[in-house]
């Protein structure tokens, strides 16, 4: 918390590969230079040190020098942070930063500890001048508050946020979106990038043509309870969709989260044959015994089973509706393969959609007042 990081190089958010250098010179905090090295080791950056006795200021001299040597072009000092301002540290960062003139300054701070956030970024404002802030911790809406805030207080922006553990939850932040998450507009955006990342417009054009043939399997809901794993918690799934956070409270949650871990064991213990065929739990002699089986070897009530099967099946029926419904009646074999009426029947459906949707918002939009 209270870290400091000055960049040397490329402004903005990168778009193409880059050669970066990490620089430690934060020497005071214990481990501080070994978890930059194993952070450094994890993202395959090479990572500038001269060991806790030096003089900071030195170190960066000599780590930008050494970058400028072997043709880097982007330079990350991790320097030292604190949670309460110290005039020792304010004079380091200072000569720092007459030093080594950096592109831009972030301070990280923690969203857990609220308006402080806020404040402390303004105090470094104003005794070093800063760029922007990069908040951490900010893995619940009702942490965004402080995210907000901190651009009110400081007058500076949040520049990344850090919504979970791991790299790939540091993400660019946008206070729009952040304000829609937290009045409950969701924020579809965001979740359409992730899914993005998590799954290719081929996969996902296929996931379609099974949902709406009715061949959606238990595979293909490990797969998806995968994906969601991977975006982050069920709580921030859903915070991104608009309305959801709203409808569904916290208790609600954990119960799903609790349901999803249930789900997946009883799938576990099932043969590749009942992953692929669904039916066989329903439709099939032997169906009865099966879920017998299952609730055996996973130690649960054949009820839970049961229970896990029939919502299943009505997941399944409802996805394959509404994916009928959206497209149209559209044929997605021959529309991915460029059919031009199959197209067009798909773009009508989902116009069609778009057009429902749009008449309910300005039908909802009537009875709220303020932000709703």
């Amino acid at each position: 918390g209270g870290g400091g990081g000055e960049g040397e190089g490329g402004k903005g958010t990168m778009t193409k590969p880059r050669k970066v250098l990490l620089v430690a010179a934060d020497v005071y905090r214990p481990a501080a230079i070994d978890q930059l090295q194993i952070l450094g080791e994890r993202v395959g950056c090479e990572v500038f040190t001269m060991g806790q006795d030096v003089d900071p200021v030195d170190i960066v001299k000599q780590g930008v020098a050494y970058a400028k040597e072997q043709g880097y072009d982007t330079v990350i000092v991790d320097t030292a942070g604190r949670q309460v301002v110290d005039d020792a540290l304010m004079a380091e960062l200072k000569r720092i930063k007459e030093a080594v003139p950096p592109d831009e300054v972030l301070l990280v701070v923690d969203a857990m500890t609220g308006q402080e956030a806020a404040l402390l970024t303004q105090t470094f404002n104003e005794q070093i001048g800063i760029s922007g802030a990069i908040l951490t911790k900010l893995d619940g809406d009702t942490r965004g508050g402080s995210a907000l805030s901190v651009r009110g207080v400081s007058g500076k922006p949040i520049k990344f946020v850090g919504v979970g553990e791991g790299m790939d939850k540091l993400e660019p932040f946008y206070p729009k979106r952040m304000a829609s998450r937290i009045i409950g507009m969701g924020d579809v955006v965001s979740l359409v990038e992730k899914a993005q990342k998590q799954m290719s417009e081929r996969d996902a054009l296929d996931l379609t043509k099974r949902i709406q043939k009715g061949q959606y399997d238990f595979n293909d809901f490990m797969k998806q309870s995968d994906m969601i794993n991977k975006m982050g918690s069920v709580g921030q799934f859903l915070s991104y969709i608009p309305g959801m956070s709203n409808m569904v409270s916290r208790d609600q949650i954990k119960t799903m989260s609790k349901k999803f871990r249930k789900y997946r064991t009883f799938i576990d213990a099932m043969t590749e044959e009942e992953r692929e065929s669904p039916d066989l739990f329903t439709k099939e002699k032997g169906a009865q015994q099966r879920m017998r089986r299952l609730a055996d070897e996973t130690d649960e009530p054949i009820e839970e089973v049961q229970g896990f099967v029939r919502d299943f099946m009505k997941q399944r029926r409802q996805m394959m509706l509404m994916s009928r419904q959206m497209m149209g009646g559209a044929d997605l074999d021959k529309a991915a393969s460029g059919d031009e009426t199959a197209l067009q029947t798909m773009q009508e459906g989902n116009r069609k959609q778009r057009r429902e949707a749009a008449r309910k918002a300005a039908k909802k939009k009537k009875k709220l007042t303020g932000f709703g």
